[in-house]
């Protein structure tokens, strides 16, 4: 009966965003769930009823239940509400990166099968050009561009927040979609990772971040259309607690934001903390009220981080498709891991037969849960890259760990090709795509190589059309126009050809083992250094 229990799945009011939010909204309606750079706070009365009137909105623009809306928005106020207003009405949240252009926006378009976007004003103009696939009505926040781009669309400016919401076809469930979040693909293009609601609140539920609680303001500082920026808002809204949103990240404006909005809880990249711990101390390095963060990946900045400011560090190993299964307890002390198993989630490392692996030997992490429904669904009309990864029963990360005899995990590499770089994760495949759309490249093959903060920088490795010189900022001014910001390389290196195995594949292990190469050219080196545009 035990077990019977553990597997039970829990009553839709305690995770589905709809009922949640009315719970709370009845049970403790002055409570502040969010709170703004500017000194806004929202209470839960307030957000559903910004929520409520968003909805009315989209069921007059024609949205029901199940269907996708694709939303192309920067991180605020807007961003939230509709995110929240999407699944109130059962509807299936999308959201795009807002660094996508050209080839990896039409992509994500066509793979969304959405019908409505939205999206703000500075970004329409990208779409000039871009096959829209099936939406047929743009809603755009913000100043309406003079000319718009794209004739045949519907646009509006404003979505109606009068009248009364239809009822539901039928009660959301726990496994019902909530969103589908786009990731890095390694072997194609991205792949929308499908994510009940289940799976949602399981990614940094009571299972999994026991140690957050309903009291504690969680600070939201990644993007919306990361499963940090969608994740923390939804499950702190699952214990009945609040958010602190901080729409850009700044090395020298957290502490601020973080004292002024009483956050008590953060969560890190690690190259945030290492940009964190490289400002000069300060007399009230201590002045705040945080008391738990969280450092992924947890570099050696963490114990001093810990000793400085006076917070209690956990890590964990997670990916948009999984929930969690690695947490580390506060402050750990074996260097590099990622923590251990959490209950409720079975772990296995495993050769390229899924044989598991002796202890302290490497192997791919696999992983399964107790629960259907508290990992993602597959991927979005991809079958093939469904079936790679949840081959056997069990979920394949693509990621390379080795555990030790106490049971703790930690990170060696990246089985696929994967590239991550502060944060965001780059499908070599896609880089490769545009790089080779220069007229200049023959061949070309993207790589990861350490950077000087954490995790990865990218390095391009290209040759030449015969005749032809590949200049360096020629290439970088070409890729600027066609990538996201974040996925142009840094570096540049030039080959006659590059290396290939005998069945004629390009030989990328080489290429990182040799890394930055004499001749090896660096575009931040040469005063090229790439920003997020502000909108």
């Amino acid at each position: 009966m035990a077990d019977l229990a553990q597997s039970a799945l829990p009553d839709r009011r305690a995770c589905v965003l709809r009922y949640l939010l009315d719970d709370w909204a009845d049970l403790r309606g002055d409570k502040i769930y969010a709170v703004f750079d500017d000194g806004e706070t929202w209470t839960y009365r307030e957000l559903r009823a910004r929520v409520i009137a968003k909805a009315v909105g989209l069921q007059q623009l024609g949205v029901s239940q199940g269907d996708h809306v694709a939303v192309w928005l920067p991180d605020g106020r807007d961003a939230l509400t509709v995110f929240f207003a999407i699944n109130y009405l059962g509807a299936v949240f999308v959201p795009f990166n807002t660094a996508y252009r050209g080839a990896i926006l039409a992509h994500v378009l066509a793979n969304s099968d959405a019908r409505l976007l939205i999206a703000h004003a500075g970004l329409v103009q990208r779409l000039h050009g871009i096959d829209l696939a099936r939406i047929e009505r743009l809603v755009v926040l913000g100043d309406m561009p003079a000319i718009l781009p794209v004739p045949g669309i519907a646009y509006a400016s404003v979505m109606g927040d009068e009248g009364a919401l239809t009822a539901l076809a039928r009660p959301i469930e726990p496994w019902d979609n909530q969103a589908i979040i786009y990731t890095s693909g390694t072997t194609g293009p991205s792949k929308g990772v499908l994510s009940s609601y289940l799976h949602l609140y399981t990614n940094a539920g009571p299972d999994s971040w026991h140690f957050v609680t309903g009291d504690d303001r969680f600070l939201v500082n990644m993007p919306i259309f990361h499963i940090g920026g969608l994740g923390i808002p939804f499950v702190m809204l699952a214990r009945g607690g609040s958010i602190a949103l901080m729409e850009n990240f700044t090395t020298e404006g957290f502490w601020p934001f973080v004292r002024h909005t009483g956050c008590t809880a953060i969560f890190l990249l690690g190259v945030m903390a290492t940009f964190l711990m490289k400002r000069p101390p300060a007399a009230n390095d201590r002045d705040h009220s945080v008391r738990l963060a969280f450092m992924v990946p947890l570099t050696p900045a963490a114990a001093p981080f810990h000793d400085r400011f006076g917070i209690d560090i956990y890590t964990i190993f997670n990916m948009t498709e999984i929930s969690s299964p690695i947490v580390s307890g506060p402050n750990p002390v074996k260097p590099g891991t990622c923590g251990l198993r959490r209950a409720g989630v079975e772990v296995r490392l495993v050769d390229a037969h899924d044989r598991e692996v002796p202890i302290g030997a490497v192997g791919e992490m696999m992983v399964r849960t107790d629960r259907p429904w508290t990992m993602n669904s597959g991927y979005y009309k991809n079958p093939e890259a469904t079936a790679q990864a949840w081959r056997n029963g069990w979920f394949h990360t693509g990621d390379a760990f080795r555990r030790d005899e106490d049971g703790y995990f930690y990170f060696v590499d990246r089985v696929k090709d994967a590239i991550r770089r502060r944060g965001e994760n780059i499908s070599s495949f896609e880089v490769e795509g545009q790089v080779i759309g220069h007229p200049a490249v023959r061949e070309a093959a993207v790589v990861a190589v350490p950077s000087e903060y954490s995790e990865d920088e990218v390095l391009a490795v290209v040759a030449p059309v015969p005749g032809a010189t590949i200049d360096p900022i020629e290439l970088i001014e070409f890729l600027v126009e066609r990538l996201p910001y974040f996925m142009v390389p840094r570096y540049i290196r030039v080959l006659d050809e590059l290396p290939k195995t005998p069945t004629a594949k390009v030989m990328k292990a080489k290429l990182r083992v040799e890394g930055l190469a004499i001749g090896t050219w660096d575009r931040e080196a040469n005063g090229i250094k790439l920003r997020k545009e502000k909108l």
